[in-house]
């Protein structure tokens, strides 16, 4: 039998297992909190949207675990995108609204804030969106684990993929904050030791930006193959509406993008992006198992999902029957049963929680962006190049600081 058939047995066996009853759960019931950005620059990629892909995973799963009827609640908080909201907000949703688990928690530097308030309440926080590689390394804890993708996953995807297509010159800007400034050494590495190099010093930008002139205004001096964004949300799209602007394509200089959404693109059309090459974990018209999914979202949301909702789904499904197989939402006894847990749903493909430092791996897609004349229908935005395998996807354990 194989492994993905092995996998999902696994996962139906345990759905249709002997479900805990009320009384081992704190407060006789499961409260989940989605940590996001419901107001700012990355409220469209995550936002209400991860809210509700939380909602739907805990409806699944009170629907295949009967004793959890009503017991599973989910409630959505705004970060606003600082560290210190965070921090905060995470120590009232779990002091003052019982909250058993974070999830999402898009911006790094809020991510790194308010798993540092979990670690030092003992409740499990399950980073989606947040990509700082420090989540499973430095700053690793035990209640902490890092879902979907990172910057190593990226830099190693789009990296390796641009440089070896020939793109072997670049020059890189970055948001000045933790997301930014880690992307930023992953991408220069991964350039590097493809046989690459950087035409000109990497660039910090603040963050939030509206105006990138000046650097594209450098990139045209120094003309690099590439000119590297970091950017993400909103920022990406002033980026490459500008690089659009200033001409760079029709200069000859390609655009590698260091974390792409599909509301990126749609955002500025996918003429705007065409040929641009990026990383993915998922996309919605990947295939059948991910078309199913994406079609019950977007009729409950009025949209189609982007990756990291659908990342808050899984994460938030994975979560739930952790407590089931614990038969219990104490922390610790999560921990365990998440620890070492291999899986495979809709989204993460070939999936395995490690046990070292929780970092969650699964296979990732490198993928290119259609032109709009190339597209079957709406919102088919990628031609998928590759699938890098789950066990080459992320840094390797040999290369982890991780310290539990």
């Amino acid at each position: 039998m194989n492994k993905t058939r092995t996998a999902v047995l696994a996962l139906t066996t345990l759905l249709l297992a002997p479900a805990a009853s009320a009384q081992s759960l704190s407060d006789g019931g499961i409260k989940v909190g989605v940590l996001t950005d419901l107001s700012g620059v990355y409220s469209e990629l995550s936002g209400q949207g991860s809210v509700k892909a939380a909602q739907m995973a805990a409806e699944d799963f009170m629907k295949a675990n009967r004793a959890y009827a009503g017991k599973v609640s989910i409630i959505g908080v705004d970060h606003q995108n600082k560290a210190d909201v965070a921090g905060n907000k995470a120590a009232e949703m779990i002091d003052r609204q019982n909250v058993d688990m974070l999830v999402d928690m898009p911006t790094s530097s809020a991510a790194l804030a308010a798993t540092e308030v979990a670690r030092q309440k003992k409740t499990v926080a399950m980073v989606v969106t947040g990509a700082t590689t420090a989540l499973t390394n430095e700053k690793c804890n035990k209640y902490t684990f890092h879902y979907a993708y990172d910057n190593y996953m990226l830099a190693n995807g789009t990296g390796t993929a641009v440089t070896k297509r020939g793109g072997n010159s670049w020059y890189i800007i970055y948001p000045n904050y933790a997301f930014g400034q880690d992307l930023n050494r992953q991408m220069v590495s991964a350039v590097q030791e493809n046989g690459g190099k950087l035409a000109a010093p990497s660039d910090a930008t603040p963050f939030p930006n509206t105006d990138f002139s000046s650097y594209l205004l450098k990139a045209q001096s120094v003309r690099p193959r590439i000119f590297g964004t970091m950017q993400a949300g909103n920022d990406l799209v002033n980026v490459v509406k500008q690089y659009n602007e200033f001409g760079l394509k029709k200069q000859g200089i390609g655009l590698g993008i260091g974390l792409l959404f599909e509301t990126d693109v749609a955002a500025l059309g996918q003429d705007a992006f065409s040929g641009a090459i990026a990383t993915v974990p998922w996309f919605w018209n990947f295939d059948a198992r991910s078309r199913q999914w994406a079609g019950r979202f977007e009729k409950a949301f009025g949209k189609k999902p982007t990756w990291a909702q659908a990342g808050v789904y899984s994460a938030t499904l994975q979560y739930l029957n952790a407590v089931a197989r614990a038969k219990t939402d104490n922390s610790d006894a999560v921990v365990k049963a998440l620890e070492g847990y291999a899986f495979d749903d809709f989204f993460a493909r070939n999936a395995t929680i490690r046990p070292q430092d929780h970092r969650v791996i699964l296979d990732v897609q490198v993928v290119q962006v259609k032109a709009k004349s190339e597209s079957k229908e709406a919102g088919d935005i990628y031609r998928r190049l590759n699938t890098i395998p789950a066990a080459k996807a992320f840094m390797p354990l040999s290369e982890n600081k991780c310290r539990m």
